[in-house]
Parts: C-alpha cells; sequence; structure tokens
C-alpha cells in the first residue's frame, strides 16, 4: 500500500475550489457551437470591404451549419470545429447607387485546414462589368479580408473556452499545479517507455540476422456503432486525436504514415477498404530498431452491433500480453469512451 500522499494521482481526492476532475486527468468537454454561431455572425454580417472607389459588405449569413468543442484532458486541450457558411454580399461602384448581389461560400473552415488553405468561393447574380469589377475586387482583396476575420474567430474561440477547461489546484501556484502550456502530450502505455507497454529499458539494436521471438495477437470486441463510424474514428485525423488524447500525425492512403501517442506508435498504412478493412505495418518505438509488427483490423455491420476484429503477427513476444492490453484499453475503451460507442450486454 501507498504511503500517505505518495499514491497515484488520479486516484487522489485533494481538496479542490470544485471538487471535480482531480489534476485535470479525465476527459472534459464544452459545447462552442453556440457561441460559435454568434461570434461568427458578429464577425461577419455587416463586415465591409473598400478600395479602389469599390464597397463591398456582407449583409447576411444565409448558412451558418456545424458545430464546435473544446475539450480537456491531463491539461492538454483540444479544439474542434467544422463548419459550412454561405454568406450574402453587396457592393457598390463610387458615384453609383446601383447594388450588385452575390455570394460568397465557405466549406471548409474546420481545424484540418490552416487559415490560407480555407476555400472561399465568390459568385455574382450578374454577368455585366459592373458587376464582374466588384466580384474581382472582392476574390483578389476581400478573400483576405474575410480570412482575417475567421482568424479573429479562431483565436476568439481558444481564448474563451481555455477558461474554466483548466481547473486550479486547491493551490494553484504550489506544487501539483498544472499550467496548461507546459503540458505537450498524453501519457498513456503507448507514450510512456516506462508505463505498461515496457517496463525494462529499450533493447539494443540488434545486428543483422537477429531473430526475434515473436507471437499472434487476437482481439474481437464489439461496438453499437455503424460500421462507417468505427471505421471512421480509426482513420480520420481528428477523431484518432479525440481517442489518443493528443497530437497525431496521419496520412489514410495505401503507403501513408502514421504516428501516434507522442511518436512511440508508428507505421504505415497497406490497404484501406472502407469501412470493412484496415491493414497496417505498426511498431512501438522501443521495439528492436527495423522491427515492424502486422496488424490487420476487420470491421463488419451486424444487426444490431458492428463486429471488430484485430489481428496482429509479429509482436516480440516479451512485450505481447502488454499490447494486448494496451490495445484494449487505449485504443478499444478510448473509442467507447470518447464517443459513445459502448457494447451491448451480451
Amino acid at each position: 500500500m501507498a504511503k500517505f500522499g505518495e499514491g497515484d494521482p488520479r486516484w487522489i481526492v485533494e481538496e479542490r475550489p470544485d471538487a471535480t476532475n482531480v489534476n485535470n486527468w479525465h476527459w472534459t468537454e464544452k459545447n462552442a457551437t453556440p457561441w460559435s454561431k454568434e461570434r461568427l455572425t458578429t464577425l461577419l454580417k455587416d463586415f465591409k470591404v473598400d478600395g479602389n472607389q469599390m464597397v463591398c459588405t456582407i449583409k447576411e449569413l444565409d448558412k451558418v451549419e456545424g458545430e464546435a468543442t473544446a475539450n480537456n484532458r491531463k491539461g492538454k486541450l483540444i479544439f474542434f470545429y467544422e463548419w459550412n457558411l454561405e454568406l450574402k454580399w453587396e457592393g457598390l461602384l463610387a458615384g453609383d447607387d446601383t447594388a450588385h448581389k452575390g455570394k460568397i461560400t465557405i466549406p471548409n473552415l474546420s481545424e484540418e485546414n490552416d487559415l490560407e488553405d480555407i476555400e472561399i468561393t465568390i459568385s455574382i447574380e450578374n454577368n455585366d462589368e459592373e458587376s464582374n469589377k466588384l466580384k474581382s475586387f472582392m476574390y483578389n482583396v476581400g478573400r483576405e479580408k474575410i480570412r482575417q476575420q475567421l482568424g479573429v474567430y479562431i483565436k476568439d474561440l481558444k481564448e474563451e473556452y481555455s477558461k474554466g477547461l483548466i481547473l486550479p489546484s486547491k493551490d494553484a501556484t504550489g506544487k501539483g499545479a498544472v499550467k496548461p502550456d507546459a503540458v505537450k502530450n498524453f501519457a498513456s502505455g503507448f507514450n510512456k517507455s516506462s508505463n505498461v507497454i515496457n517496463n525494462k529499458k529499450p533493447e539494443e539494436e540488434k545486428p543483422l540476422g537477429y531473430q526475434l521471438d515473436v507471437k499472434t495477437l487476437n482481439v474481437k470486441e464489439k461496438f453499437q456503432c455503424r460500421a462507417s463510424e468505427l471505421y471512421n474514428a480509426l482513420t480520420t485525423t481528428e477523431m484518432v486525436m479525440a481517442f489518443t488524447r493528443g497530437p497525431v500525425k496521419m496520412e489514410p492512403i495505401k503507403g501513408g504514415e502514421f504516428q501516434l501517442f507522442g511518436g512511440n506508435v508508428e507505421g504505415r498504412f497497406q490497404e484501406l477498404v472502407p469501412y470493412s478493412k484496415i491493414a497496417q505495418t505498426w511498431r512501438l518505438k522501443s521495439w528492436p530498431s527495423g522491427h515492424y509488427s502486422n496488424v490487420t483490423i476487420e470491421i463488419e455491420e451486424k444487426n444490431d452491433y458492428t463486429s471488430f476484429t484485430l489481428t496482429q503477427t509479429g509482436v516480440p513476444t516479451a512485450e505481447a500480453e502488454a499490447t494486448k492490453m494496451n490495445w484494449e484499453r487505449y485504443y478499444i475503451n478510448s473509442i467507447k469512451q470518447s464517443f459513445g460507442f459502448g457494447s451491448f450486454l451480451v
């Protein structure tokens, strides 16, 4: 039994101002959708772009579809937002009271895209010389101004929803206080080399010709979701970030690389069959240099659940039990908890 004050901090119930979420360990989420709709409307409605004896004004947000959430676990903040916007605009030429009307479409405002990669399409109702002059002005000047407003939204979202997600300890400046900017990755069996997945020193690089003793792992599970939802959870960057609780590098195409859990899990996609099969080469950073296992995940939608079958060949025997445990804990259970894909009772 651990001595008083020396136990795992996840299970220490210390006195706190809020009495919840000790050490910011648990996954917490805030719905930022209503706030985002209001903020986007404030930033874009009646926004003017002027110059070259022209004035163009966004008159209305015709469509604001999407959602935004702010998430925290263990001091790491993750923001998800995805918006499809349609705006109505009008342009006036100097000395002319005729309003030329058009539309602005922004289909991909999300955390996946850098600000400069956000698509902004400009259209106008009429096809005359004056209208085309205003359309050209909005394309060459207006789009950049609109991107700047979208940048303000992203900045404000992160500032507004950082408040209250990182909870203070009793003494926020004392021992054990969580400093959000200092927390870079999430601790788990897959991103701590001394944790469950590997409790010994990393093996030295083996010379060519060394034959490693390996085993095959088999894991089966049931998920309460559609096959497409489970497939997307395993291959969509933002969803993988959600259940791994940290940064992800992923290119879900044949031959595409992936890195998870702070780079401690890495490999390549070998085959992707939408909604039914994922094949990968897969390794832990602590394994002997150059050694990869082969992972095949088969997904099949049944009448009332979706089956998940994982086969992993080439796992170092010394790591097999812990690797299987961590698949169940940090993939399967985490996916269920993050997305509500809990299994049916059988």
